[in-house]
């Protein structure tokens, strides 16, 4: 009771969702999934099994959630002086269009930027840029995604175009951006 669930919103079976949790519309979730207080799930998301979204969690519109990807919210957790206040937990962002894939670890605290690419068993301790592949543990910058998917190869001067025509800029060794159709 008092959760929001956007229209279309399809949740499975073994589903918890808190009663302050707010969902957008067309999201996908999979089964054992949970839904904390306050955590917020942009428009067609797809959260796989087993995968907690636990207070501090922010996902924008169009993001993946791999079966069993691991959001944490505390940075210091002891079982003997808890906390699990609302004062405690630190903010995690993730931003449109990006990928967390299958058993990663996202560390509370930082930003996934805009269409940003998570591999699968990669444990995340820090932000990760706009379009970054990130692999390892700990995660570590491997290369560019475009917002399609495709992997981005940079030209001489900076530039690479994936395969549905769109074109990137890599501004420097941290920042690459999209640029507007003409």
């Amino acid at each position: 009771a008092g959760a929001e669930i956007g229209a279309g919103t399809k949740i499975w079976h073994f589903c918890h969702v808190y009663g302050k949790a707010k969902i957008g519309q067309n999201c996908v979730f999979g089964q054992n999934v949970v839904v904390s207080n306050n955590v917020v799930v942009g428009d067609r998301c797809k959260i796989q099994n087993n995968v907690s979204l636990y207070e501090g969690v922010i996902l924008e519109d169009y993001v993946f959630c791999g079966p069993s990807m691991v959001f944490t919210n505390v940075k210091t957790p002891r079982c003997e002086f808890p906390r699990n206040t609302s004062a405690d937990y630190q903010r995690t962002l993730v931003k449109r269009g990006t990928s967390i894939g299958a058993n990663a670890t996202i560390v509370c605290g930082i930003t996934l930027s805009e269409c940003a690419f998570v591999a699968a068993g990669a444990v995340v301790t820090k932000d990760v840029p706009a379009y970054g592949m990130v692999a390892g543990v700990p995660a570590k910058l491997i290369g560019w995604m475009s917002a399609y998917g495709d992997v981005l190869a940079f030209d001489d001067q900076g530039y690479a175009q994936d395969s549905t025509g769109t074109r990137y800029q890599q501004v420097s060794e941290f920042v690459v951006k999209k640029l507007e159709s003409s």
